[in-house]
């Protein structure tokens, strides 16, 4: 833990815990990279779409990340950790997703260690999933600089756009995980 508001610090970036205070730069951020995200995701872009999904976060199989810059202290992105089961699985599903403004500077991928890392240490976590639709190559690439491996197929896993999709299944496990700095 650090002595400010983030959980975890990067050299380049901070996680922290998404607030009702971020209501309106999420909101922004998602509305500006409406096109970035299509049709992967949709992050919520309105007011009562951002409460909602921060009173979800709040459940607890679930942990929400905030993924800020420390140049500028802007939302990144954001990573939230889903479907969390303890005990002998030590488990959860993450989803995430950068913003325009930050796509393509590495942020995401110095943002994803952090919460990795503060998943398996902090949590007591021993496994990270991820599925991602096959022509999402920059999300694919993500994933692989982690050090995920792809693990299967599930055909028509999510109804998203409309439709249901089908999606890779990655993995990684903190015996995977590098230490900080080793990526």
């Amino acid at each position: 833990m650090t002595d400010d508001h983030y959980l975890a610090r990067g050299p380049r970036v901070g996680i922290r815990h998404f607030t009702a205070a971020d209501r309106d730069e999420f909101t922004a951020r998602a509305r500006e990279s409406a096109e970035l995200h299509h049709p992967w995701l949709y992050p919520p872009d309105s007011d009562g779409a951002y409460d909602t999904y921060l009173r979800r976060l709040q459940e607890p199989p679930r942990e929400g990340f905030l993924i800020c810059a420390h140049d500028s202290g802007r939302i990144a992105g954001y990573l939230t950790i889903n479907n969390i089961v303890h005990g002998a699985f030590r488990c959860g599903a993450i989803g995430y997703g950068a913003f325009a403004h930050a796509a393509g500077r590495g942020l995401m991928g110095e943002g994803l260690r952090l919460v990795l890392h503060h998943a398996f240490e902090e949590l007591g976590l021993h496994r990270m999933e991820v599925n991602i639709q096959p022509a999402n190559v920059l999300s694919i690439a993500l994933v692989k600089r982690a050090g995920f491996r792809l693990e299967g197929f599930s055909p028509d896993f999510l109804f998203i756009d409309d439709a249901w999709r089908d999606h890779e299944r990655w993995a990684i496990t903190s015996e995977m995980l590098p230490p900080d700095g080793a990526r």
